[in-house]
């Protein structure tokens, strides 16, 4: 099977961006809020989770539509 890819970087750009995605899930379904102590502890670390989500979901998105 020959298959010609347009950008060679595109796989791994979408690789990068799941990767993010089910780390920031993976965070937020770990629960940090039941093992930190300090709630500035707890709220840093579910923004950055969602802030994980976000920017690999935006990689992804962009590595597929840039032509």
């Amino acid at each position: 099977m020959n298959v010609s890819l347009s950008d060679p970087v595109e796989p791994l750009g979408v690789v990068v961006g799941a990767l993010l995605v089910l780390g920031g899930l993976a965070t937020l379904l770990g629960t940090p809020w039941a093992y930190k102590p300090g709630a500035a502890v707890m709220v840093g670390q579910i923004v950055g989770a969602l802030a994980a989500i976000g920017i690999g979901v935006g990689l992804a998105w962009l590595v597929t539509t840039q032509k």
